[in-house]
């Protein structure tokens, strides 16, 4: 669906329903979602996931439950307002895409409404829950644990290149987890005996002048909602500059990327609209434990690996969950 056609169906979610129509459907659930980007590729795909985990529980879009929409366009922020003014609409429970600036937005704005964040980094580092296991409070949700494994993708694109002498990091200076993946790949990189440059983007001038340096071998791009809102425009960039490049999710490597390496998100997000019904039939987020992944995608484009004029390891290509040729 076109944002414009989505946004006409759901012109009320954004200016606001007439007071008839909101007591009609005053007993009906009212989900809020505050997302990050709405330009991301696969925000259609996430919204269907989470929609069948819904359905799962017994919750059907525009049978028994109603959505709230808020989307920031990458300008983190705007999350405050955007959280406040679902909390003044009374919605029934947040749903937060975009990681921990979309979840810490909501987590400031109520102490009482349900949130469910639909997949961050460090949910107890962020402060947003006590612990995984007992999350306490009105916080639970999903964790992608992207610090985790950040340094599993230096050692898959050191595998690929292995003359690499210097692999970059790209990383959004905006993001409260950067430092976080900073730490781990320096340790990494000194574990592979290979040099480590960081480069900082949180505007599309910013990535391509981040390009343009060329001071690196191999390129890791950090996780972040920005840069995961801009597949293809990644994907062209390490092309045309000739830089192998590994990211996080699958939307990369069908957009053009090399490989890349994390967590299945049809399975998280699924999942997450799981919990959301669980929580609408009467369950706590405090008794609901933050969940971690034990599944992850390694894709590797090999029409990609041949335009750079690499040979991808067998070892890597047994591994691979899925070849693009």
């Amino acid at each position: 669906m076109r944002r414009r056609d989505f946004v006409i169906l759901l012109a009320g979610a954004m200016g606001g329903r007439p007071s008839a129509v909101r007591a009609q459907q005053k007993a009906t659930p009212v989900i809020g979602w505050l997302i990050v980007f709405w330009a991301s590729s696969n925000l259609d795909a996430i919204r269907d996931q989470i929609h069948q985990g819904l359905s799962e529980t017994g919750f059907v879009e525009g049978q028994n439950i109603v959505s709230e929409y808020r989307w920031a366009d990458g300008h983190y922020d705007r999350l405050p307002a955007l959280a406040a003014d679902l909390v003044s609409r009374k919605v029934d429970l947040i749903i937060t895409i975009g990681g921990a600036p979309a979840a810490l937005a909501a987590k400031n704005a109520t102490s009482t409404i349900p949130i469910v964040f639909a997949g961050l980094g460090d949910p107890v580092g962020f402060g947003l829950v006590a612990s995984l296991a007992r999350p306490g409070g009105n916080l639970t949700g999903f964790s992608t644990l992207y610090v985790e494994l950040a340094p599993k993708r230096l050692e898959l694109l050191s595998e690929v290149k292995p003359q690499a002498r210097v692999i970059a990091l790209l990383v959004n200076p905006d993001n409260r987890g950067a430092e976080s993946v900073i730490g781990v790949m320096r340790e990494a990189a000194r574990a592979k005996r290979v040099g480590l440059e960081i480069l900082k983007a949180s505007t599309d001038g910013q990535i391509e002048a981040a390009f343009a340096q060329l001071h690196f071998d191999g390129l890791v791009v950090g996780p972040d909602p920005f840069f995961t809102s801009r597949p293809k425009q990644l994907a062209a960039l390490a092309l045309r500059h000739s830089v192998p490049t590994i990211y996080q999710y699958r939307e990369f490597a069908a957009a053009g990327g090399l490989i890349s390496y994390g967590v299945d998100t049809a399975v998280l997000y699924r999942q997450a609209g799981i919990y959301v019904g669980k929580i609408l039939n009467g369950a706590k987020p405090a008794d609901l434990p933050v969940q971690q992944p034990t599944r992850f995608e390694l894709i590797v484009n090999l029409k990609t690996a041949k335009a750079l004029d690499l040979t991808v390891p067998r070892s890597i290509l047994a591994l691979a969950d899925e070849v693009i040729e």
